[in-house]
This record gives C-alpha cells, structure tokens and sequence, in this order.
C-alpha cells in the first residue's frame, strides 16, 4: 500500500513538470531591485536597446576590401534588417560618410554597388575606413582583415521564443552568407547569441550529466552494497524525488536555467545518502540473525533522528540561497530543498517497504570495508595527539589561504572553450573588437545643450583620456561626428577637424547632419530625444571584474576632477553588473551562511542534548568550507557569481557526516556506557562505511556537474565535491581525537 500511495502522489505531483520553461536571458542572474541592471535599463530606456547580433565576415585573403568581399558585406548588411526584432544594422557598407561637394554636406553609404567598384574607389574606401575612429577596433580590424556587421535588437520580452527567433534566422543568414562567398567565414557573437546559447546548454547538460550521474549511483552503490534489493529500493527513492522535485518546480512556476538544470543531479546525489544510511544499517541485522522486520526497525530506531537531522541542515543550507543576488541561484536553493525534504519522506516510507517487498538473501546481506574501518578506528585512537594537532595545523594553514583568492567575473568564460558562442567570441575579441561595453550617459546642463562648445570640449578630453587607457579598445563618441562635420563644412580642409567653437554653428551641423540620415541609421543611439545627454561607448579588451571596476573608478575620479557637477554619472552596462554581481553575492551570500550557520548550530545542540558537543561540532561544519576555498585559492585563485555559493550550500551538506558520526559516538556514550575510546570505535565500526560510502557518491555526483560546459555549474560542482572530501577528511582525523580530547568527561 505505501508502495502503490507513494507512486501515485509523485505521479500528481510530477504532473507539474509539463509547465516548465527555459529562461534565456543574461538578466536572469540580476533582481529586480539590482542597481546596477537599473542603472542600464534606464539608459536602455533612454537611447536604443545594446542588446546585439554581430556577424564577423573574415575574408580567407585577408583583405576585406574587396568588391567580392564587400558585395557579401553588403548583401549581409541589407538581409540583416529581415532579422526578427531589429531596430538597426549598422556595418562599413551603410556607413553614413559625410564630405564637401561645394558648398553641400553629402552624406551617403560608404559603399554602393560594391561589385562595379573600381580600384580608385576600392582604395578610398580603404582610406575612409581605416581612418574613421567611429569604425576602426569596431566594425573593422586595424589591418582590414576583417569586419563585424553588427544588428541591434529590440526585445518585446513577452514571449519565451524570442531569442531562439533570433539567434536561428542569424545562424541561417550566415550559413547563407559562407554558400554564397565560399571565400569567406562568418562567426556570430553579441548578447543575444549569447543568451539563446543558456537553453542549448542547459538542455546538453541534462541530455549528458543525468544518464551520467544515475550510471555513477548505479555502480557505486551495486559494489558496495552487494544487494539488488537495496540498488533497486535506492533508484526508486532518487528517480521519484527528482520527479517530485520537478513537479514543484512547475507548479510554482519557477523557470529553468543554467544552474537549476544541475537540481536533479544535486537531489540525486543528495538522496543517495540517506538511502545508504538506511540500507548499510539493514543489512548489518540479518549477519546478527535478525529477521528483514527485526532489521529495518533497528536501522529506522537509530537512523531516523540523524536523517531527519540531516536533511534538515542540509535543506537549511540550500534554502540560505535565498540571500543571494541572482534569482537563478535562489531557484536552485529551493527547489534542491523540496527535493532533499522529498528524498527524506521516501526514504523513511517508500525505500523500508520496497526492502521488506524484495527479496535480501543472508549471504549478500554485508557491505565492504566493515573490518578496513575497524582498522582505522583503532589507527586513530592510537595517533589521537598526532593527528589533533597534525591536522589542527593542517586545517589553519588551508584557511589562511582564502585570502588569495580574487574576485573576478568574465560573462564570456561562463562558457567552456569548445562552445561554438565562445569560440566565435574569443575570435573576435581577438582579432576586431571586444564584447565587453561600458557606458556613461553624460547629461548637459539642459535641454539643447549638447551642442554647447564647452560641453562638447568636456566630452572630448573625456573621451581622449578613456582612449588612454589600457583597458580600452575603442571609444564611441558623438564628438567625433561634431568634428568630421566641421571638416566637411571647411572645404574637406583636415585643418578644421576640431570642435566648432560656435554652439549655434554646432547646432546647425547636427541639423543639417540627422536631416541627411536615412531611417533607422539616426542619432537616437548616442543622443536622447531632448537633446540634454550623450552616450559614449567604451569598448573594452576582455578584462577581469576588478579591472573593470577600478577602470570605473578611475573614470569617476576623472569626472569629479575635471568635469562640472551636472556631468559627475556611474557607468552602466552588462558587463559592471557582472562585474558587481561576485561582491554583492558574496556579501549575500556571507549573510546567508551564517544565519544557516546560527540555525544549524542550535539544532545539534538541542539534538544533541549537549552545548558543549554542539561548540565542538562547529569545527568540523566550518573547516571544510575554510580549506575548499584554501585549496581553490592555491590552484585557482578566483572566485566569482557561481562560487560565491557553494559555502551556503555545502554548510548543510557537510554537516551530515558530523551528525551521523556524532549521534553514534553519544549513543555509545550514554546507552551502553563505553568510553571515549570505544565510543569512537562503535562509531566507526556502524557508521564509517556509510559515511565514506556517501562522501564517495557526494563527491563523484558534484563532480559531474564539473563536466558541463557551462562553466558557473563547473566551478560550484568541482569546489563542492572538494569541501564534501575535506569534511570526510576532518570527521575521520580530527572530529575523534577532538572528542577524546575535549568531549564529555562523564558517561
């Protein structure tokens, strides 16, 4: 009956998993309430959205200035506008160049007709191009081998297709653009690439981790255990908690993305421990004579309060997820707490009854390294002073090293190196412009302003002193339109390519100019609708988190420095709200843990029933978590979004072996009156093997999410499987001889 009841409520419940959805959107990792993503939907909001597709047309003879080459750049250029939600395409083709015909201002697409050019003609655009600060190290690379054409998209968002819509009508217009000119090879980039890739991931990790992950439980549990019974009774347990866990999921609502596709795996692996402590317990009964009744009610009477306890702490941890800055990671705190709290109902209700259901012969009714374990116990009680202090100078000296790890956070290397968006990225970075934008929207002091000689002098020197720094790639700035107009209106003479020094002449060239600008290819990017504000766009080499903001912080001071008041604005773009997220998740994230901290410490104690156990006990908690960062911060050295979590989420985790290990040694204590000694002996002797049984399957189920190309995912799986050993390291060396040493005197 509990077999047939629990089958059939799993089965409600995973009814919901048919409303999932994928989210795909890089503003998934930023709240509502973020400053930074408010900062740059309101620039967004201001001017034309950045959101982009930016196809890269290398041409195999290195010269993109070609008539072959350009007719496929412009071909490229005008198919782009067909592109589902673009608002404007901008490429060396249809840039708009401006020069003196008399006393004219004509204004035209640098090229027209690319395939009747002559070589005079093929020459001067050359020239053009390569000398234009608004497309060299944008649209161009500084040796003309190649050009971007780069397509702005504007989002409704009201519907989840929209960036697939996008990212496949580009893809086919590049495959296109290759049939048509073999000669040359066209890449994609741009953040709405970027983001159809995060479904394409998520879906290629649960095609590859799960079959994986459930092959790894598979054999570990098959040699350890040595029963078919307890295999098949644990695959129950983990398939209908990830089902359960999922059900809630789309029920509630919650969206997919890269980090809560690793759930299944997490409640798997999670799952996994509580069965094995039931199941190893179990078959210890028949080898004593016991019948499968007698067993199962022993393993239940001693395993019920540490699994409970367990998953409690352990739920506790992920819910501290809650804390952190990016939704994406709350999501995965809860929905691995529904599912740990699931795999503990079916593991006290649907795993005993299908045990007493299949059959479990006597002779298979063991497990391995029953004896290796009785070994171990007696190695550490006799190396107990040793190992106390060995491993006390072991544990400070891996926490010392957190300091040295850095902050750092590259939206581009969330992505392993053999995904086609990162290999196209790296390309272009590489060779014509970085992906990486900061931007300042620079107000004037009032409506029409912008063309005021000292504003735009201001906007000038601001622009020529970020040139100069070597972070930047390329500086986009309205003030050089201002000057090539002036240029122009002089006679072509490069004598006048200055500032004019006249606002009502300014004013009069800006007219002139936007009245000569076909549709679509306006100012409305650089300039607001009042004409109160400019943006510039700085382009940025691939920089790390912490030179970006100290960039930022270098700009600020120049601004306060040089700048009046009404021009002293914060940046804004994706790439600073990357680069802040890591500080304020880590902030977060500290919170977090320590409430989890606070809340856990208190429940051993009172599970316990002793302060002083329940004082001890935090060391083996925190330690781990202290040497995992230690370890990272010797072979890695930085830290970023994905990493800023694992010390909440392995906080509940960790604790368990300290639980299991613990409740053994004080039963031994005050039921059966052993001495410390001993006490650590029958500890060893019930729990060892269960203990590093689930440590193993801990360690090999986070260290398959190292596997995923997403890279957030990798990270957080290979530092949680490390702290998961170092806490199996510390309850086996230091958590004994710490309770021999300062445990309870009386029995």
């Amino acid at each position: 009956m509990v077999v047939v009841l629990s089958i059939l409520l799993i089965g409600a419940i995973g009814s919901g998993a048919r409303y999932l959805q994928f989210k795909n959107d890089y503003r998934m990792f930023f709240s509502e309430d973020n400053p930074q993503l408010q900062a740059f939907e309101a620039m967004q909001n201001t001017y034309t959205k950045v959101d982009n597709v930016l196809f890269v047309v290398s041409p195999k003879d290195g010269n993109v200035f070609t008539r072959k080459t350009l007719a496929t750049v412009e071909w490229l250029t005008k198919e782009a506008w067909q592109i589902p939600y673009s608002i404007r395409v901008d490429s060396i083709t249809n840039y708009q160049h401006t020069e003196a015909e008399g006393d004219d201002l004509k204004v035209a697409d640098l090229v027209e007709d690319a395939e009747k050019l002559s070589d005079e003609q093929l020459e001067k655009i050359r020239q053009v191009a390569l000398h234009e600060p608004l497309l060299v190290g944008r649209l161009v690379s500084p040796d003309g081998a190649h050009t971007g054409i780069n397509v702005t998209i504007q989002l409704p968002g009201k519907k989840l297709d929209e960036v697939p819509a996008v990212a496949e009508f580009a893809e086919r217009l590049a495959q296109e653009a290759m049939q048509r000119n073999p000669e040359v090879e066209v890449r994609l980039t741009g953040m709405v690439i970027m983001n159809a890739t995060f479904p394409k991931l998520s879906q290629q990790d649960m095609k590859t981790l799960y079959p994986v992950m459930i092959l790894i439980i598979l054999v570990t549990m098959s040699f350890m255990l040595r029963s078919i019974a307890g295999v098949i009774a644990s695959m129950g347990v983990l398939i209908m908690s990830v089902i359960a866990t999922m059900g809630f999921t789309g029920w509630l609502g919650i969206y997919l993305s890269p980090p809560t596709v690793t759930t299944p795996v997490v409640v798997m692996t999670l799952a996994v421990a509580d069965c094995i402590h039931i199941i190893v317990l179990f078959l210890q009964g028949p080898r004593r004579g016991e019948t499968k009744e007698e067993a199962m009610m022993e393993s239940l009477r001693l395993n019920l309060g540490p699994v409970f306890l367990t998953s409690l702490t352990t739920a506790i941890g992920f819910l501290s997820l809650n804390f952190s800055d990016a939704p994406p990671f709350r999501d995965l705190g809860n929905m691995a707490a529904m599912g740990v709290m699931v795999a503990f109902v079916l593991s006290l209700t649907f795993l005993p009854a299908m045990m007493m259901i299949l059959p479990v012969k006597p002779g298979q009714a063991h497990t391995r390294g029953q004896g290796a374990m009785e070994h171990l116990a007696d190695w550490v009680i006799r190396h107990r002073k040793g190992l106390l202090w060995g491993m006390g100078a072991f544990i400070v000296l891996l926490v010392a090293q957190v300091p040295r790890n850095q902050l750092n956070d590259e939206f581009v290397k969330y992505f392993s190196e053999n995904v086609p968006f990162r290999v196209d990225t790296d390309f272009v970075v590489e060779h014509l412009t970085g992906i990486y934008m900061l931007e300042y929207s620079l107000p004037a002091k009032g409506e029409g302003e912008v063309t005021s000689p000292e504003y735009l002098r201001m906007v000038d020197e601001f622009a020529n002193w970020l040139r100069q720094q070597p972070e930047v790639l390329h500086v986009n700035t309205f003030t050089d339109i201002m000057k090539r107009l002036n240029k122009n209106l002089h006679g072509d003479d490069p004598a006048w390519y200055r500032l004019p020094d006249n606002r009502e002449l300014a004013a009069q060239y800006l007219l002139l100019y936007e009245f000569s600008l076909p549709f679509g290819l306006d100012l409305n990017n650089q300039i607001n609708v009042k004409k109160s504000a400019t943006r510039i766009t700085i382009t940025l080499r691939s920089i790390s988190s912490e030179e970006l903001l100290s960039l930022q912080e270098r700009a600020q001071n120049w601004l306060r420095e040089h700048a009046p008041d009404y021009m002293h604005v914060e940046g804004a773009s994706p790439t600073l709200m990357f680069a802040h997220i890591g500080h304020r998740n880590i902030r977060a994230m500290l919170e977090g843990t320590v409430v989890a901290l606070v809340l856990i410490s208190l429940i051993l104690t009172i599970f316990l029933r002793s302060v002083r156990i329940g004082l001890l006990s935090l060391i083996p908690n925190l330690a781990p978590i202290g040497m995992g960062f230690g370890l990272w911060a010797l072979f890695v050295g930085e830290v970023g979004l994905a990493l800023s979590v694992v010390g909440g989420m392995t906080i509940g985790i960790v604790v368990d072996d300290t639980v299991h290990f613990l409740s053994k040694y004080l039963r031994a204590r005050r039921e059966q009156g052993l001495s410390p000694e001993d006490a650590v002996r029958y500890a060893f002797h019930t729990v060892g093997t269960a203990l590093w049984v689930t440590t193993l399957v801990l360690m090999l189920g986070f260290g398959v999410l190292a596997l995923s190309d997403f890279k957030l995912n990798a990270g957080m799986g290979l530092l949680t499987a490390i702290t998961i050993g170092l806490a199996l390291l510390v309850d086996f060396f230091f958590l004994p001889p710490l309770l021999m040493q300062f445990g309870e005197k009386k029995r």
